[in-house]
């Protein structure tokens, strides 16, 4: 039976950059377990075969080697390295072998597999001057002091290969960061301890972004991170001897408490000659010298040593140098070397850019989060006899523009539009075509169209954008007087009615085409809108996911409704902000694939009593009758305070309806928390306001009504205007 040889092969998945697998220790082997040979503790026959080297250490064969087990060494018999039967267990425990098993040296042992030692990895760096160190026992002990080394000491790079690897993992672990304080960390966390033992990081306030030119000719650099080897790794020496003199160590704890947060880069000056050159220097070259005490500042605490122990290396980025980052090495550990610039220069290019990128991604959200936030309505309108309230939800944090909007448009009336949609798509196209759609809706709905007409003019928009823009859209028009609502939809899920009672009703609204596909035709509907009734409306995101199709997050929106409603009662409806998060509480973990927007209204109405309504005929004693009659409202109303007042602009506004109608003209006046009066006529033309001349025997009337109405308007209609005024009631 072969006994196979130990490995010496690193374990896989180690990260060198990870202070637990890149800090060699002087570890004590195990009792019973034997110490593995060092290639430089290895030597060779003149035919090329190993041999045995110096007394005391491991020979590949004969005693204490990789040979043969046989006899009462497979039964636990004594290896060469000690007495211990545990040497000869495990497989992959050292194995012994009976001396008289061994085959000499250069000689493999008759019909026995030959096992040639593998090197020692490549991995693990050799410390330099490791030859002049004090020879040490199995026990990890110095065989003259007797101490053992302090654990947690770094181990430099001597070799190119050992550097790749490291510069390798490095630039891994800093690319791994999304947002400027990741890659720094990434940067911090990779150089310390394996390549320093201690950094700082120092980068300009503010950040250029891309190929912008800053807004001051002068640089500042400000302290953005700091880390160093914690001073319980090293008991006997601490941080003093890096951080601050020892006196003053009690004192400042912390490596950023030690140096300044702001440095201005003066021009001309030793620093911005070196962040001029680019490369890094060794602190002990005189330009670095003069530069360290200007980035740190004049009375830090911090003491950098003056020799090759710190290395300042600029962070340059795609067009200028952006900051700067200072290594630096104990006293008790061997100064940086030639090649370890190439590595500091490797570490400050990787890191730089990830920077440059972090920062320009970060101008990106801010501009998607502008873009999205004005194209959506900043605040919703508060119309008479509706109440209204929204949510709207980005489909992740990295897709925050997305096509879904929702809008609340006053109408001629006091009627509001309340409009849905949502454009294909997730990203700055979707956004700036949601715009547009937007704004075409709120046009065509000032000109007060019925909602069929309004999805046939945006369904001609998207086609002139494009032919592959296509969109939903649900557009509903509430009417508070007649307590009425009409519906037209553009492949849009449909809206859910909450009634007063808490049953929740799904409308049946023809669906319709999407818009952009063109020549089709589009239906509304109109239907009941009882006062204390709760109309939702929302993109398809809320319904629809991965997990669920839409009917079947139809029925669970309804339900959710229906449930929510059942805890105010049936005679109180629930909160409209409450409701939206109470729907919003219905997605699940996987649910967010889309954009979600989300438009309630409560139905209020104006009830029967707060509304006068007359038909006036185009006649020279139209503006008289008019008078009489808001009088009469008035006095029913209990507001004769405003009786003057309102007999005066309804005469004149009147007055200007009857002079060009042909139709009668329509009076209104509508009680709610203000009084309104509208009146209209068939005539498109809208009136102007201008100031009349001292000759001038018209032309007062819209004066008037601007001086004393709260306000007023003017609204064209599809078969002619309205002109409204509202006064504050007493």
């Amino acid at each position: 039976m072969t006994e196979q040889p130990t490995s010496y092969e690193r374990p896989q998945g180690v990260d060198p950059t990870d202070p637990r697998g890149a800090l060699l220790r002087s570890q004590a082997p195990a009792p019973g377990s034997t110490a593995l040979p060092s290639p430089a503790a290895q030597a060779r026959t003149p035919d090329g075969m190993p041999g045995t080297t110096s007394p005391g250490s491991p020979a590949p064969y004969g005693k204490g080697g990789n040979g043969v087990k046989g006899g009462k060494g497979n039964k636990g018999g004594k290896g060469s390295m000690g007495k211990d039967p545990a040497a000869s267990g495990p497989e992959h425990a050292q194995p012994a072998a009976d001396e008289t098993m061994a085959a000499p040296p250069g000689r493999a042992q008759p019909g026995v597999e030959e096992h040639r030692p593998r090197p020692a990895p490549e991995s693990i760096p050799l410390q330099p001057g490791a030859e002049a160190r004090p020879e040490r026992g199995p026990d990890g002990q110095e065989r003259r002091s007797g101490q053992v080394p302090a654990p947690g000491r770094p181990t430099p790079m001597r070799r190119d290969g050992d550097r790749l690897r490291f510069v390798g993992a490095a630039t891994r672990r800093i690319a791994r960061g999304l947002d400027l304080d990741e890659i720094v960390m990434g940067l911090c966390r990779a150089t310390v301890p394996t390549f320093s033992d201690a950094i700082l990081v120092y980068l300009r306030d503010p950040l250029p972004v891309g190929d912008e030119r800053p807004a001051a000719d002068r640089v500042v650099l400000r302290l953005r991170r700091t880390d160093r080897i914690p001073e319980e790794r090293d008991p006997e020496i601490g941080f003093a001897l890096l951080s601050v003199p020892p006196q003053e160590a009690p004192e400042v704890s912390e490596l950023s408490a030690a140096v300044a947060e702001l440095c201005e880069v003066r021009p001309g000056g030793a620093l911005a000659e070196v962040l001029r050159g680019v490369r890094p220097v060794f602190a002990d070259t005189p330009a670095a010298r003069a530069a360290l005490p200007e980035l740190i500042g004049e009375d830090s605490q911090l003491v950098v040593p003056d020799d090759q122990r710190a290395i300042l290396a600029p962070l340059r980025g795609r067009r200028r140098v952006i900051g700067a980052a200072v290594f630096v090495r104990r006293p008790d550990r061997i100064p940086f070397e030639n090649d370890d610039l190439l590595v500091a220069a490797q570490l400050a290019t990787h890191s730089a850019l990830g920077i440059d990128k972090a920062v320009l991604y970060d101008r990106e959200a801010y501009i998607a989060d502008e873009l999205q936030r004005t194209m959506l309505p900043e605040t919703l309108p508060r119309p008479t006899g509706v109440r209204l309230a929204s949510r709207y939800l980005p489909a992740a944090e990295t897709a925050r523009v997305g096509g879904d909007w929702y809008d609340a448009i006053p109408l001629p009336g006091s009627r509001v539009a309340l409009v849905v949609g949502d454009v294909m798509g997730h990203s700055m196209t979707s956004a700036a075509i949601m715009g547009q759609l937007r704004t075409t809706a709120q046009t065509l709905a000032g000109l007060d169209l019925p909602p069929q007409e309004v999805l046939h003019h945006l369904d001609e928009q998207a086609q002139r954008l494009g032919t592959d823009r296509m969109a939903t859209c649900l557009y509903a028009v509430y009417d508070p007087v007649s307590h009425r609502i009409t519906i037209a939809n553009a492949g849009h899920p449909p809206p859910v009615l909450l009634h007063l009672g808490g049953r929740a009703e799904v409308l049946r609204v023809p669906p319709g085409a999407p818009i952009g596909v063109g020549g089709v035709d589009f239906e509304a509907v109109e239907l009941d809108a009882p006062a204390g009734a709760t109309l939702l409306l929302y993109t398809d995101g809320l319904v629809e996911s991965r997990l669920r199709d839409v009917a079947t997050g139809i029925e669970q929106l309804r339900e959710k409704l229906a449930a929510t409603a059942q805890l105010t009662g049936p005679d109180h409806p629930p909160p409209l902000e409450a409701l939206c998060d109470e729907v919003l509480d219905m997605l699940g973990p996987g649910d967010r694939d889309d954009d979600i927007a989300l438009l309630a209204a409560r139905f209020d109405g104006i009830a029967p009593s707060d509304v006068a309504y007359w038909f006036l005929e185009p006649e020279d004693a139209a503006p008289g009758k008019a008078r009489r009659l808001a009088r009469r409202a008035l006095d029913r109303w209990g507001m004769e305070e405003l009786t003057d007042s309102v007999e005066l602009l309804v005469s004149e506004v009147v007055t200007n309806a009857v002079r060009y109608a042909s139709r009668p003209v329509t009076l209104r006046l509508l009680r709610t928390d203000v009084l309104r009066c509208e009146v209209g006529d068939d005539v498109p033309q809208l009136p102007r306001l201008r100031q009349a001349r001292a000759t001038d025997e018209g032309g007062r009337g819209l004066f008037l009504v601007n001086r004393l109405a709260r306000r007023w308007g003017a609204t064209r209609l599809s078969t002619g205007k309205v002109v409204w005024f509202e006064l504050n009631r007493g």
